[in-house]
């Protein structure tokens, strides 16, 4: 038998016990084991990482078997999330203070709902600017993912913009990352794709404007690409001149440099990453 029920009844035994009770207990006990349960029953729901493994799942194998997505579905899923991070984001008392990624990070990595976790992730970073973080949501293998903006513009962080496929219709939406490119403003690059033999990738740069987040730049779909920023800017290294009977070997290979000059994201280099002579594109 449930010992909870057990002690329930041990206290009802006690309460009436005690000198003045016989006329409250009626009534008293009723209103304690009403309490009891609900407290109970709320410490069950309190959990939210048991729904969205569920949700994460659903939404991992609608994309999987090519089936119609759910919007709803996928929204039902980051509102989780964005409850997980806001609640992270507004815990400190001091307005000046900076949240705590490393613990924030690890709640949001309980939300893994495969094991191993192939490519599904959940990460909060800081962007560029006065009180802008972003989560990253990456719902396992093959997508989809997201991309949730928080800002404080109004003394508590609150969900400010989305990047998705369906706010973005041409967003390629399949295992992302997202890198900060500037410390004073919210620039950020998505790289997306790049799990295939020929790391395939798109690059799509961004800026958060306040109040919603602008895309800057795309490149085309880019073979035998890789990535790094640093203090000049953001390199992409590619295939230029891909060999479609032979897509392994590469003839040319191109390294871009970017960077944001007078409000715009430009290509400020293209050069051979084999030389430091620039190359004609």
């Amino acid at each position: 038998m449930n010992s909870i029920f057990l002690n329930s009844r041990y206290l009802s035994r006690k309460l009436l016990q005690l000198p003045g009770a016989a006329m409250g207990a009626a009534g008293f006990f009723p209103i304690v084991f009403i309490a009891l349960a609900m407290s109970l029953h709320g410490q069950a729901k309190s959990d939210p990482s048991v729904e969205f493994k569920k949700l994460a799942a659903q939404l991992s194998a609608a994309r999987l078997d090519n089936t119609e997505e759910n919007a709803p579905l996928q929204e039902k899923a980051l509102a989780v999330i964005d409850e997980l991070a806001l609640t992270a984001l507004n815990r400190s008392s001091s307005p000046n203070a900076s949240p705590d990624l490393g613990a924030a990070n690890q709640q949001l990595a309980e939300l893994v709902s495969h094991v191993p976790s192939v490519g599904e992730n959940y990460r909060l970073v800081r962007l560029g600017g006065a009180g802008t973080y972003a989560i990253v949501a990456n719902f396992g293998l093959g997508g989809p993912a997201a991309v949730r903006i928080y800002s404080n513009g109004i003394g508590r962080y609150a969900l400010a913009a989305k990047i998705d496929r369906f706010e973005q219709k041409d967003f390629l939406d399949s295992d992302i990352e997202l890198i900060p490119m500037s410390t004073a403003d919210s620039v950020f690059v998505v790289v997306a794709g790049r799990t295939d033999d020929l790391a395939t990738g798109i690059f799509t740069a961004w800026r958060f404007d306040g109040t919603r987040a602008v895309p800057l730049w795309s490149s085309d779909l880019l073979q035998q690409s890789s990535y790094e920023a640093d203090g000049d800017g953001f390199h992409i290294t590619y295939c230029s001149d891909p060999d479609e009977d032979h897509p392994a070997v590469c003839p040319k290979m191109t390294r871009d440099t970017y960077r944001m000059q007078s409000g715009a994201w430009k290509n400020v280099e293209s050069k051979d990453p084999g030389s430091a002579k620039p190359v004609t594109k």
